[in-house]
C-alpha cells in the first residue's frame, strides 16, 4: 500500500448515505407505500362494525353480544395480504437504489412486527372502546368466537392472540409473496404448504377463533400459552428467515410497462 493510499479516506458509501440512513428510507418505503390500503381497510373496518353493524342489531332487537368479535377473521388474512405485496411491491425498487437484500429483509421484518404490534393493540381497544359503549347502554358483550381470553378485560390476553395471530400470518404472506414471485405460479402454488406453516403453526397451537370449533370436536386440546407463544414466534422467525434465503440470490425483475 503506498503512501498516497494510506492518506486518502475510505467511504464504503456516499458521505451522509449510511447503512442505517438506508434501512430507514427502505422501512419508510414500506410505510408510505402501504399507508393507502391500511387506512382503507380499518376506515372500512370500523364503518361495517360500528355504525352499519351496530345500527343493524339494534334495528332488529338490541345487542347481546360483541360486534367486534365477528370481524376477528379479517385482520390476520388483511396482514398476510401486506406480507404478500412487500416483494413484489418494494424489492426491485429497493435493490436497484443500493439497498441490499438482507437490509430489504431486515425493513420488511421491522415493518411486519411493528404492524403486528399495532393491530394487536389497536385491538385491545376497540374491544374495550365497544366495552364502555355496551356497559353505558346495559348491553350483553358476550365473545362469538372461541379465544385465549373470556372477558374483553383480560387486555394481556387479547393483545397476546392477536399478536401472535397477526405475526404469524403476516410471516407466511411474505413467504408467499416471496415464492410466487421468484419461482412463478405453478412452482409457487406446489410450496404453498410450505409457506403457510407459521400461520398454521399459530391456528393449532392457539386454537381461537373459528379453528376452535372444528377442532374440539377432534378432541384437540391448546398445549399451554408458556409453550404456545414462544413456539409461534420461533416458526414465525424462522419463516422471515427462510424468505431472506430464498431472497439472497434472486436477480432483479424488470418493470412491467
Amino acid at each position: 500500500m503506498t503512501a498516497l493510499d494510506k492518506a486518502a479516506p475510505a467511504y464504503a458509501l456516499p458521505r451522509g448515505v449510511t447503512a442505517t440512513h438506508r434501512l430507514r428510507q427502505a422501512l419508510l418505503a414500506m410505510v408510505v407505500g402501504t399507508r393507502p390500503a391500511v387506512i382503507g381497510y380499518w376506515a372500512v373496518m370500523l364503518v361495517s362494525f360500528t355504525a352499519i353493524g351496530v345500527g343493524f342489531l339494534i334495528a332488529t332487537g338490541g345487542l347481546d353480544q360483541s360486534m367486534w368479535d365477528f370481524g376477528t377473521q379479517s385482520p390476520k388474512y388483511f396482514s398476510m395480504a401486506m406480507g404478500i405485496t412487500l416483494t413484489p411491491g418494494f424489492f426491485t425498487l429497493l435493490i436497484a437504489q443500493g439497498v441490499t437484500r438482507r437490509m430489504f429483509s431486515v425493513a420488511a421484518g421491522i415493518y411486519l412486527t411493528g404492524a403486528a404490534l399495532a393491530t394487536a393493540a389497536l385491538w385491545v381497544l376497540v374491544y374495550q372502546v365497544e366495552h364502555v359503549v355496551y356497559s353505558a347502554q346495559g348491553w350483553s358483550q358476550a365473545l362469538q368466537n372461541p379465544h385465549l381470553f373470556t372477558d374483553t378485560s383480560q387486555r394481556g390476553l387479547i393483545f397476546t392472540e392477536f399478536f401472535l395471530l397477526i405475526l404469524s400470518h403476516e410471516a407466511a404472506g411474505w413467504l408467499l409473496g416471496i415464492t410466487f414471485y421468484r419461482f412463478g405460479f405453478w412452482r409457487g402454488v406446489l410450496m404453498l404448504p410450505l409457506a403457510v406453516i407459521p400461520a398454521a403453526a399459530a391456528e393449532f397451537l392457539l386454537i381461537a377463533q373459528w379453528l376452535a370449533d372444528v377442532l374440539s370436536r377432534l378432541d384437540y386440546h391448546r398445549p399451554a400459552l408458556a409453550v404456545a407463544a414462544p413456539s409461534i414466534l420461533v416458526v414465525s422467525a424462522l419463516g422471515c428467515y427462510a424468505g431472506y434465503l430464498l431472497l439472497r440470490p434472486m436477480g432483479l425483475k424488470p418493470s412491467k410497462s
